[in-house]
């Protein structure tokens, strides 16, 4: 049950000491500014979009079909915390959250995925959430059934005898009573044993489900994708599942048994139920490089395939319309979508009027600066000093940085944002690499110093000739 547990964990970040759609604005802001520094206007409107959904949930019944979600484009240079503003808010509502690339997308009956394909990937993903959610909560009633599956292995039962032999033979009957009572001594006896750990050691034989099920795939035009699911679901309904012997320890068993009991505890058609009216009241769908798709139509005077035609295409998925799932029908009137993009080379103003209508809320996201930059470094619980610490600790060696140290780090991110190309907080990711390389690399073996401190003179050492060289900035950082 661990990997379900996993999911849930990973998909439902939740609040422990108030219901997540209680959360006032500035509380939701106070949570985002946990991961997230600085960029105060794009965390108010993302705040109040999803109070927005609480409160529409609490409205009337009359009105509360009339209310529609707010879409935002967040405006701003790679980097500096649009994807991870819609990343931690789907995390804060426990919601369904998928980030997909407009640039992926073409106009309908050319090749490449279809837009609709964005509303078919977020339904997989919250089935996938509840099922998962649904599965932890069975999960003990699991845990007994899977135990009973290895005590039937490790002692099988007494094999009984025929009706008519009993019949002629008081004494065989008398037997099979004695040996019953025996075997489920000897059973009780091995489930003490199993539950405190004492078997997990010992190699069984169990039955599972074979992976080995035919691949289908449907080939043609854009829009057939869901037929090739359709069709796999079909035949895979068709045939009876095969199952093939494996050898594992107890300790394996436990949690390959416990997954699978769990799968048939749950009630499939509530989870998926579940799950599509999650997509429709709560989905987020972040729409990433949307300026990609941005622009005048192509010289040649005929529409720009990767431009003109997604917008169009986008235009009723983000309006409000029905999308055909394998798990049926999808609205997606009030699911929130959130979209982003640098806009160097175009503008908001260059998408199609009615594209932009559906996104009335635009924030513009702040550069980066070498206060962010040091912010960036300490503050959030994600924090990159942090992770590499961490990942030192295991080698047994403290790393250390100073506050000096870190603000030269700090201060060569922004030089070389400025000289080379601004990519933001992600310039950090390569500057902490290439400062640190030799100490990650030698650290399992030739490392003697179990404390390193990184100090503005060490960083200096390493980087200033890097950073003087323009070219080799280019390449390196």
């Amino acid at each position: 049950m661990s990997k379900l547990a996993n999911t849930v964990k990973k998909h439902v970040d939740v609040i422990k000491r108030k219901d997540q759609g209680e959360l006032t604005p500035p509380e939701i802001v106070k949570e985002l500014d946990r991961y997230i520094i600085g960029q105060d206007n794009a965390k108010k409107s993302v705040a109040i979009a999803l109070r927005n959904r609480w409160r529409r949930q609490n409205v009337t019944d009359e009105i509360r079909e009339e209310i529609l979600p707010n879409n935002i484009i967040l405006i701003g240079p790679t980097g500096v915390g649009k994807t991870e503003i819609a990343r931690r808010l789907a995390r804060l509502a426990g919601a369904p959250f998928i980030k997909v690339e407009a640039s992926k997308f073409t106009e309908v009956g050319y090749v490449g995925r279809d837009v609709d394909s964005m509303v078919r990937d977020i339904t997989e993903l919250s089935v996938t959430m509840v099922k998962a959610e649904k599965a932890t909560e069975v999960q003990d009633k699991a845990r007994v059934q899977a135990e009973e599956r290895i005590l039937d292995i490790l002692i099988p039962p007494p094999k009984r005898t025929g009706f008519q032999q009993q019949k002629q033979q008081q004494d065989q009957n008398d037997q099979q009573v004695k040996a019953e009572e025996e075997h489920q001594t000897t059973r009780e006896k091995f489930r003490e044993r199993l539950r405190a750990g004492k078997l997990d050691d010992r190699v069984i034989e169990v039955d599972v489900p074979s992976d080995a099920s035919p691949m289908m795939q449907v080939f043609g035009p854009v829009g057939v994708e869901e037929m090739g699911m359709n069709l796999q679901d079909l035949f895979g309904n068709l045939m009876p599942k095969k199952y093939k012997k494996r050898k594992m320890s107890v300790s394996e068993a436990k949690e390959v048994l416990a997954q699978e009991e769990a799968q048939k505890l749950i009630d499939h058609e509530a989870a998926v139920r579940e799950a599509i009216e999650r997509v429709e009241n709560s989905g987020i769908i972040f729409i990433d490089e949307i300026d990609k798709v941005a622009g005048e139509k192509s010289k040649g005077g005929g529409p720009d395939v990767s431009r003109e035609g997604v917008q169009r295409d986008l235009l009723p998925i983000v309006e409000g319309s029905t999308v055909q799932t394998k798990y049926g029908m999808v609205k997606t009137d009030h699911v929130l979508f959130i979209a982003s993009g640098a806009f160097h080379a175009s503008k908001p103003s260059d998408l199609i009027p009615e594209l932009q209508g559906r996104f009335p809320i635009r924030v513009e996201l702040k550069s980066l600066g070498e206060e962010d930059f040091v912010k960036i470094l300490t503050l959030p619980q994600n924090a990159l000093i942090k992770q590499y610490t961490a990942l030192l600790k295991t080698e047994k060696i403290d790393l250390e940085f100073t506050e000096s140290g870190i603000r030269e780090i700090a201060r060569i991110a922004t030089q070389v944002n400025e000289r080379v190309e601004n990519i933001g907080a992600r310039r950090l990711h390569t500057i902490l690499t290439t400062l640190l390389d030799d100490i990650l690399f030698n650290a399992p073996d030739n490392i003697s110093e179990k404390k390193i401190t990184i100090d503005d003179t060490m960083v200096t050492e390493k980087l200033s000739e890097i950073v003087t060289d323009e070219d080799l900035s280019r390449y390196i950082l």
